[in-house]
């Protein structure tokens, strides 16, 4: 008789396995819904790249992959996105797991960026200006009509260049065919970037109008109002008048 494979939720790959024949893992990067990332070395070249490997489970008869490449592709002259190069397969505690391998992008993750600041948050300027070099990322995205479904501070990478950031975009989730909605919802996501970054709850009592004005309390119907897309909360912030 035959039994369904029990769903595997994580990989923990120790640094110095071999991932399928070319590569070898350096060290874990983060793990979420569709799969894990690791740091990895290709064996040939020593070139650091990211792999992300995805769970059977979420990656049906290679759908998943599939369609985060062909999105990744399709989208590879933005800036923001991580550069992908092609996919592999691998044995994994005795399954044939798929894994992508893309540009490896030094930085840190904004989530841990904001818990090194004083008061471990960012002030309302310099939010500001992070959260306007991150929409200005994500606005050509949404001008080709598609989204990335799960931008949070966990996904994206930020360094300092200069008198600014530089930012990308990590792990696009993928919710079926792009639709106003989707983009929507990546307008809410970018809204709670904001909100995070500035201390969250505690400190939003005690923000200023230019502030409050982007966040909207948090209300999805105020936002969806304000901003149809992320080029529209760019010239929203670029029109914010400072005391």
């Amino acid at each position: 008789m035959l039994t369904k494979s029990r769903p595997v939720q994580q990989f923990d790959l120790p640094s110095g396995r071999s991932l399928g024949s070319h590569y070898q893992i350096v060290d874990f990067l983060g793990r979420g819904y569709e799969g894990e990332v690791y740091k990895v070395v290709e064996s040939y070249t020593g070139i650091e790249r990211a792999a992300k490997i995805f769970f059977p489970q979420r990656n049906p008869r290679g759908r998943a992959l599939l369609r985060y490449a062909r999105k990744m592709n399709k989208l590879k002259h933005l800036p923001i996105i991580v550069q992908y190069h092609h996919l592999d397969m691998a044995q994994v505690r005795g399954q044939k797991v798929a894994f992508m391998i893309s540009d490896f992008v030094e930085g840190e993750l904004l989530s841990r960026f904001v818990e090194h600041q004083p008061g471990k948050r960012l002030r309302s300027f310099e939010a500001l200006y992070l959260l306007r070099t991150l929409a200005n990322g994500v606005a050509p995205i949404h001008q080709l009509g598609e989204y990335h479904g799960d931008i949070h501070t966990d996904n994206i990478i930020i360094s300092r260049r200069g008198a600014g950031f530089r930012i990308k975009l990590l792990d696009f989730f993928d919710l079926g065919r792009p639709t106003r909605q989707r983009i929507q919802d990546d307008m809410v996501d970018l809204v709670h970037v904001l909100y995070e970054i500035i201390g969250g709850q505690p400190r939003y009592g005690k923000a200023g109008p230019e502030i409050k004005r982007i966040v909207c309390g948090l209300k999805r119907s105020l936002i969806a109002r304000r901003f149809r897309s992320a080029g529209e909360l760019r010239q929203a912030i670029d029109s914010l008048r400072w005391d």
